[in-house]
């Protein structure tokens, strides 16, 4: 890869985001010019490793504005003058999270042109690393790729390229019309996760001029993106753009809505928002501006649909048969995932409300519930009970599922308390650690913090390499099935143990063959 580095002795000052934290770093950096075959950029070395460059702001798509809303994203066009990116681009429209919760931050700027990524590099001229590209999480409504703790520095600096995307989300992701068809007469749909596939497709054909390996990429992401990582590998159309996954506290394994046929739920959802905007039509809707399109959807819950092209079959039935683009997998979660998500407040507020709810909801496993998740603990069994339900049951079938193609699983769970025990091992502390970010968020950091981080950015870098967690120096991480359930424990020590959280999948998974009946 030649780069041309050309010191500037400019100090960059980066402001760093994380759930209302907000740091300051300075350092010396260099600017850094790359020609591609899609055209030139200017970026600079990474504030904290001038061996890293780092170009942001990347068009991998074409804008989906005017006459692209709601369509399937296209590769993005050329450009003939130098391109300056050493900034992300907005973020993709979204509500902003609540103020006061957990996951608030300062508003960044958003736009409905924001098929962007951001790439960090620390490859030499010829060489050609594995490649790990992000995918943000927000419940398929928020997030961006635009936040500190996805700094793809000190992952670049064990070998390998960091992309991050953003993709489209809410209304502009996920919205389903009757009239929104393919050539082929399918709905056109999954606007979102099109968008991640064409990020793929990007990678594919330029990630080798930044000195990536295009037939060594793993995807990785958390709560949505996480979900993500799960569609990506149930859809044909990102058959081959991959070739490892990890998935982080969140999967898709829910039955979604048949947008093929007329009366399903999600077209009828679009035509009551149709009604909302007081649109005639979806050409009436397509010159609706962006904002008012956002307003509208507040109301609105749109998601991922059963579409024909993107997802041919449910998400469950397709990896209950094999069918699904075959990678080794890592998947995981954290031990107090409510604690960040609201679920304090649903609570109930006395032994006898939470057992009569529990009957009404469970009936004949109603017992056994009440079993597992005591009325003499109700914060605790709260937690307990929405975790379980959350990802206990579905990252352990998702790694069980990848069996039927012979393809290893592995599984983790996280139990670190960064913050102590009032938040516990909470939704999405792992990402930090993960990422070996943990300094970008602390002043100081106390070692235990530090190896944590060392060793969970090992083993995903050693996953990303090699289709393995395993490394010299790191604890053995056994493979995952349901027959040996073998995981890895992320604490205060890192420990590999057998059987998480016993009967606890069994329970679960007789609630759902429960409903499904």
């Amino acid at each position: 890869m030649q780069l041309n580095h050309k010191i500037n002795h400019l100090v960059f000052r980066s402001v760093l985001l994380l759930c209302g934290v907000i740091l300051s770093l300075s350092s010396h950096a260099k600017t850094v010019e790359l020609t591609t075959s899609q055209g030139k950029l200017i970026g600079t070395s990474s504030a904290t490793n001038n061996d890293i460059s780092v170009f942001k702001g990347i068009p991998f798509a074409k804008p989906p504005v005017g006459s692209r809303r709601w369509t399937h994203s296209e590769l993005a066009d050329t450009w003939e003058a130098s391109r300056l990116a050493t900034q992300f681009s907005p973020a993709c429209m979204q509500h902003p999270y609540p103020e006061g919760t957990f996951f608030s931050r300062p508003s960044l700027p958003t736009s409905e042109d924001c098929l962007y990524l951001n790439i960090w590099s620390g490859a030499k001229a010829e060489e050609k690393l594995p490649v790990m590209l992000w995918i943000h999480g927000g419940a398929l409504t928020r997030g961006t790729a635009a936040i500190s703790a996805y700094d793809g520095t000190a992952l670049a600096s064990k070998g390998v390229i960091v992309v991050s995307i953003n993709y489209r989300l809410d209304v502009f992701g996920y919205f389903s019309h009757p009239e929104l068809k393919l050539g082929n007469g399918q709905p056109a749909a999954n606007f979102g996760t099109s968008d991640q596939v064409t990020a793929l497709r990007w990678v594919k054909k330029y990630i080798s001029e930044y000195g990536g390996d295009p037939d060594n990429v793993t995807i990785f992401g958390e709560s949505a993106g996480s979900r993500s990582v799960h569609h990506l590998m149930s859809t044909p159309a990102a058959k081959g753009l991959f070739h490892r996954a990890i998935g982080q506290s969140g999967s898709s394994l829910e039955s979604m809505s048949d947008a093929r046929l007329t009366a399903s739920a999600s077209n009828q959802m679009a035509l009551n928002y149709q009604l909302a905007a007081k649109a005639e039509s979806l050409a009436d809707l397509k010159q609706i501006d962006a904002a008012s399109i956002l307003t509208t959807a507040k109301d609105f819950r749109f998601r991922p649909v059963l579409d024909g092209n993107i997802f041919e079959d449910q998400i469950y039935t397709l990896f209950e048969q094999g069918q699904y683009n075959s990678v080794p997998l890592m998947v995981g979660f954290n031990a107090d995932e409510g604690t960040t998500l609201g679920v304090a407040a649903a609570v109930p507020k006395t032994q006898q409300g939470y057992k009569a709810s529990v009957h009404k909801r469970f009936g004949t496993l109603a017992d056994e519930f009440l079993t597992i998740y005591p009325a003499d603990d109700l914060y605790r069994s709260t937690m307990d009970a929405f975790r379980d339900s959350f990802v206990t049951w579905s990252m352990q079938t998702w790694a069980m599922r990848m069996a039927n193609t012979s393809q290893a699983a592995y599984l983790y769970y996280f139990t670190f308390e960064p913050s102590g025990e009032k938040l516990g091992a909470y939704h999405a502390a792992e990402i930090v650690y993960a990422f070996n970010n943990i300094d970008l968020v602390l002043e100081s950091v106390p070692d235990n913090h530090k190896r944590l981080a060392e060793t969970m950015s090992d083993y995903w870098v050693s996953f990303a390499k090699s289709g393995t967690p395993n490394a010299n120096g790191l604890t053995a991480w056994m493979p995952y099935s349901k027959d040996n359930r073998q995981y890895i424990e992320l604490g205060d020590r890192v420990t590999g143990k057998k059987d998480l959280l016993p009967g606890i999948w069994e329970f679960h998974d007789k609630i759902r063959l429960e409903k499904a009946h």
